[in-house]
C-alpha cells in the first residue's frame, strides 16, 4: 500500500487552524541553507536542487536500483526553518534580504546512507548543479511544538503567529528557539496567495515556575 503522509501523518502535517500541542519525532531531510528574499532566483534553484534529490529517491527502482526496505511513498513536501541575520534582528521594519533559511524535503524511513549517495548521483547525471555540493543529508527532532494551519498569503502570516502566541501563554509555555518551521501543503509557484496553506510550526518548552 503506497505510503501517504496527508492519510497516514496527519497529526504532523494537517492542523487545524488553531494551535495544537505536539510531539515531532526524528526525521530525516535534504537539506541546503541560504540567504536572501524567497523571491529570488537562487530560493527557486534553491527549491529545484531539492526536488531532484528528492524525487531520484521516488523514482530509484525505474533505474535498476532498488533500496533495501523500498516502498511505494508519496514525496513529502517542502519545508523550511526562518530566522534573521543579526543586522535584520536589529532593523525597524523586515527586510526579506536578511532571511536565514534552511530549506528541507523528509525523506523516507527505508533512505539509508547508499540509497542517498545514489540519489546524488543520479540528480548529478540528470541535471549537474553545483549547488548539489551544498545538500546536505541530515536528521531532525523538533520534539515538543506548537503548530498551526495558515491559510492565505505569506505577508498574513502575523496573524497566526498571534494565536500562537495566545496559546503559548494560556498554557504556560515559551518558545525555545526564534526560528520557526513552514511546512508548504501547495506550490506556492503554481496557487494563489489567497489558496496557499502552510503549517507554521515552532519549537516550544515549559515555562519554568
Amino acid at each position: 500500500m503506497k505510503h501517504e503522509w496527508r492519510k497516514v501523518e496527519r497529526e504532523l502535517y494537517l492542523p487545524p487552524s488553531s494551535p495544537v500541542l505536539i510531539q515531532v519525532p526524528k526525521q530525516r531531510f535534504f537539506a541546503i541553507q541560504g540567504k536572501g528574499d524567497p523571491n529570488s532566483e537562487d530560493f527557486a534553484r534553491r527549491i529545484e536542487v531539492l526536488y531532484s534529490l528528492a524525487y531520484a529517491v521516488r523514482m530509484m527502482p525505474k533505474t535498476g536500483f532498488i533500496p533495501p526496505g523500498y516502498y511505494e511513498y508519496t514525496v513529502y513536501p517542502l519545508e523550511a526553518v526562518w530566522c534573521l541575520t543579526e543586522k535584520g534582528k536589529e532593523l525597524p521594519t523586515l527586510d526579506k534580504n536578511e532571511f536565514l533559511y534552511t530549506l528541507m524535503i523528509r525523506q523516507p524511513d527505508f533512505a539509508d546512507n547508499g540509497t542517498i549517495l545514489k540519489a546524488y548521483e543520479i540528480a548529478g547525471q540528470k541535471k549537474p548543479d553545483e549547488l548539489l555540493n551544498e545538500v546536505v543529508f541530515e536528521e531532525f527532532e523538533e520534539g515538543l511544538a506548537v503548530q498551526i494551519l495558515h491559510e492565505g498569503p505569506y505577508d498574513d502570516e502575523p496573524a497566526s503567529f498571534e494565536k500562537i502566541d495566545r496559546f503559548l501563554e494560556e498554557n504556560d509555555l515559551q518558545r525555545s528557539s526564534k526560528k520557526h518551521r513552514e511546512i508548504y501543503l501547495n506550490d506556492f509557484r503554481k496557487t494563489a496567495p489567497s489558496k496557499l496553506k502552510t503549517v507554521i510550526r515552532c519549537k516550544v518548552e515549559k515555562v519554568m515556575p
